[in-house]
């Protein structure tokens, strides 16, 4: 679900920020207030197992760090609402709970760490059935990964040939000129002597005893047809000897090489006709919500569905294969029979993550007996995502609605276990100092879309969870501790597939 403020579990994303701090901060002074009485209750009772067993509001930004307007008009609070005048608010979900759901503040309390989280969604790709290799033709291998090294099945080049446009030449100059030339594509020609000449395209195959390849442009042609070189000329010059690349039976690249369209030449030169790729992780997208539009502009409160369209090129850019992409708005026995049906190894759903009236993804999960993995992460925005094992070989990867929180579940959850999957290889880390300072979450990790320029990450504006408008314009996320980082601080860096791979390479 995306719309901001639509339902429980979700932020309220057009409240005022500024009366939504001050309320957030008098809560925050009633609930230490309230904390305080009780330990000093405690202690009088002389039972301290009470003490601190509360976390606390986890949602809640001091004054000093509330975000600055320019960088973080909406805070990356997903599913967080707006605290109630009665009680302080509750760390997350609705005020409004299903009856056998988790208390917010505790599902907060058990939420896993950013890093632990994508670690488990990695170590999760690793605990199925291994999946067997395909072969596939090579115009069907782009994006897939080798299951086999490449290994060449001839030398490269295949034979003597001519680097560039010219004359080739035997012995030493002048040279006199045969009539018929030589051409890419045809058979041997005959043996030159000393003193001969022929005129050579690139690519052609050279003919025997030739001593070099007399570029075009260094020689010249008298009048009675001799040639004749303008600079020096030495011995095997702009010829690509045979095996100069490879010999039959090198190892070109190992398994587990993204196909890009260079090993995709590679793979033609060296004279593969298909190659053998670990499988595509298939995946099916489930768009919950029965408040979003397809198409048209919003309207007596139904919004456009942002995900739906933009979910399965993302998936596709991370290694997947979408093999369906399913609308069920809020019920819940159309969402248990699309997850039961589903023979998918990647389930995908949007929103439905908090404990709202009509978010039954928790509810759903217990009904079939699924592992929950991950149940929230410690991470804005995005907080209420989870991963689950549904069957032996099958995981749902719980995405909560606000457009930017479920980019940054894609990039939390998902893409770890579908790179394991798809024996894709990692990212290799890095950072880079950001150019302004970033204000963070109290306790949780941040993803803060950022641009990035030869020496820094810049920060972009638009940031909320409800928000595209920063992350359309940006090449990577930053990862921001707790408590925000200072201006030049390094902060390591989520590349967005399209800027590492482009486009073409990454959706095919």
């Amino acid at each position: 679900m995306t719309a901001p403020g639509t339902r429980d579990g979700e932020e309220v994303e057009d409240r005022d920020v500024e009366d939504r701090y001050v309320e957030e901060a008098l809560a925050l002074v009633k609930e230490d207030r309230d904390k305080a009485r009780h330990r000093d209750s405690a202690r009088g009772r002389g039972n301290a197992a009470h003490r601190d067993t509360a976390p606390g509001r986890d949602d809640a930004t001091p004054p000093d760090s509330a975000p600055h307007p320019d960088t973080a008009s909406h805070r990356d609070t997903a599913g967080v609402p707006a605290p109630t005048p009665a009680a302080a608010a509750p760390a997350h979900g609705p005020q409004a709970r299903a009856p056998e759901a988790r208390a917010p503040q505790d599902r907060h309390h058990k939420a896993t760490p950013w890093p632990d989280a994508r670690e488990i969604a990695a170590r999760a790709g690793r605990g199925g059935a291994r999946r067997a290799p395909v072969p596939l033709p090579l115009d069907s291998t782009l994006g897939h990964t080798l299951a086999a090294p490449l290994t060449a099945l001839t030398d490269l080049p295949s034979f003597d040939t001519s680097a560039m446009d010219g004359w080739a030449v035997a012995g030493p100059g002048p040279w006199n000129v045969r009539d018929k030339g030589v051409l890419a594509g045809h058979a041997e020609h005959a043996r030159l002597d000393d003193g001969e000449a022929v005129r050579i395209a690139t690519g052609a195959r050279i003919p025997p005893d030739t001593t070099a390849v007399l570029r075009s442009e260094h020689g010249r042609v008298d009048d009675r047809g001799r040639l004749h070189a303008t600079r020096d000329l030495g011995h095997g010059q702009d010829i690509r000897s045979r095996g100069q690349e490879c010999r039959s039976g090198d190892q070109l690249l190992p398994p587990g090489t993204l196909v890009t369209p260079a090993v995709l030449g590679l793979a033609a030169a060296a004279g593969y006709d298909t190659l053998t790729a670990v499988p595509r992780p298939r995946a099916d997208v489930l768009v919950l919500g029965d408040e979003l539009l397809t198409e048209g502009l919003p309207h007596d409160g139904l919004i456009r569905d942002a995900l739906g369209p933009m979910l399965p090129p993302w998936l596709r850019a991370l290694g997947a294969e979408v093999t369906g992409v399913r609308r069920i708005g809020d019920d819940a026995d159309a969402l248990h029979e699309a997850i039961t049906a589903s023979d998918a190894d990647l389930v995908v759903t949007t929103g439905g993550t908090a404990s709202g009236p009509v978010d039954h993804v928790h509810p759903t999960l217990r009904r079939i007996g699924a592992e929950l993995l991950v149940d929230g992460v410690k991470v804005r925005p995005g907080h209420p995502m989870l991963l689950a094992r549904t069957k032996e070989n099958q995981h749902l990867v719980g995405l909560p609605g606000n457009p930017l929180a479920a980019v940054s579940g894609l990039l939390t959850l998902a893409e770890p276990l579908l790179r394991t999957l798809a024996a894709r290889p990692a990212q290799e880390p890095y950072a880079l100092p950001l150019q302004e300072a970033v204000h963070g979450h109290p306790y949780d990790t941040r993803l803060v879309p950022v641009v990035l320029r030869a020496d820094c990450a810049v920060p972009l504006h638009y940031n909320g969870p409800a928000m595209l408008r920063g992350v359309a314009a940006a090449d990577a996320l930053a990862v921001v501790p707790p408590g925000g980082a200072r201006p030049g601080q390094a902060a390591e860096i989520l590349d967005l597939p399209w800027a590492t791979a482009g486009i073409g390479v990454c959706f095919t």
